[in-house]
């Protein structure tokens, strides 16, 4: 997807993605270690995704997950790869934007543009 494709994607805004950048652009981010797993399996950096939360387009939003708020966003590589990415923050707490998983979208399972399941 080049970056005029990008802009053209409908951006929806949620109160948690909304808190997660505000978190992440304050350094107040933690990343689990199923995500750090999923980093290292598909070739990604914590770094390239926490620097890259600022464009992320909203996918799927769990304001009232069990374990805490979360989103599944869109995110993209310095190749302009697509990332999905999930971010959550845990139940009862305001705080830390946590990097739940981040994985390259399975093309059988996602459409062309990785905003919405087959």
């Amino acid at each position: 997807m080049n970056n005029s494709d990008k802009k053209r994607l409908v951006r929806h805004l949620s109160a948690t993605l909304e808190k997660i950048r505000r978190l992440v652009e304050s350094g107040d981010v933690r990343i689990s270690g199923h995500g750090y797993d999923e980093l290292a399996d598909d070739g990604l950096t914590a770094r390239e995704i926490v620097g890259r939360v600022g464009d992320a387009i909203l996918v799927e939003d769990y304001p009232h997950y069990p374990k805490g708020a979360s989103v599944l966003v869109l995110q993209f590589d310095k190749n302009n790869r697509p990332i999905h990415v999930v971010w959550g923050i845990p139940k009862g707490h305001d705080r830390p934007a946590v990097l739940v998983t981040a994985y390259r979208p399975d093309p059988n399972r996602w459409n062309d543009a990785c905003t919405e399941r087959k």
